[in-house]
């Protein structure tokens, strides 16, 4: 566990950072960020084979794999954060994909819906690495809603 130090007067006034307050929502939405995993898993894969192009695969699987590299980032930053390793997850239900029209359209919007997740974890950790790394989770999910958008939109038009 890092120690964070402030000026004394801060301590006597009461003042505690803006982060700390909010440390305990980020925790438990890492935990939450990380226990989908394997669903989340499932629903690419499936996406990629009703992919109708190499190129859309190609598209869904580099998000997949970032999608992977997140998880393990979350991971380490609870373990790091609380000395505890991250549980559960593996039987949350997976839904079918109906349509790869419609798996498109779910994963622009659980793309953006993680962007406003996230943003609640950066803004209860601390300045300094970890920040940095969610920071950059939030870019990378704002880069795959855009992908998916790209997906939506190229579908669209050649119906």
């Amino acid at each position: 566990m890092y120690a964070y130090y402030y000026p004394a007067w801060w301590i006597r006034a009461g003042f505690q950072p803006v982060w700390a307050s909010n440390l305990p929502t980020a925790l438990l939405r890492i935990k939450e960020a990380v226990q989908g995993e394997r669903s989340d898993e499932l629903f690419y894969d499936e996406l990629i084979r009703l992919a109708p192009s190499k190129e859309q695969a190609d598209i869904i699987a580099s998000i997949r794999d970032d999608e992977r590299s997140h998880n393990r980032m979350f991971r380490q930053m609870y373990k790091a954060i609380t000395g505890q390793e991250v549980s559960g997850g593996d039987s949350e239900p997976y839904e079918v994909v109906e349509s790869y029209d419609s798996g498109i359209q779910k994963a622009l919007m659980g793309e953006l819906s993680a962007v406003e997740k996230y943003r609640s974890i950066w803004f209860g950790l601390p300045a300094g690495v970890y920040r940095d790394t969610v920071y950059g989770i939030i870019l990378d999910e704002l880069k795959h809603a855009s992908k998916y958008n790209y997906l939506f939109t190229l579908n669209r038009t050649q119906h």
